[in-house]
């Protein structure tokens, strides 16, 4: 029995398991960050777009 927990507690096949866990969270976490600060900065410009098109006038021939 003790032989046993000694083997598990020296395997570190785990390990990287988990770092790739914790990488991929940290890379999820920045693209939800990158995609909060985009989305203000696409609404302000598309309102500001928006208004410039509603005040140009169409000549009719």
């Amino acid at each position: 029995m003790i032989k046993t927990v000694t083997k598990f507690l020296k395997d570190e096949d785990g390990a990287v398991t988990v770092d790739w866990v914790v990488l991929t969270a940290a890379i999820v976490g920045l693209g939800i960050a990158v995609v909060g600060i985009m989305a203000q900065g696409t609404l302000t410009a598309s309102g500001s777009l928006g208004s410039s098109l509603e005040a140009l006038t169409v000549a009719n021939y």
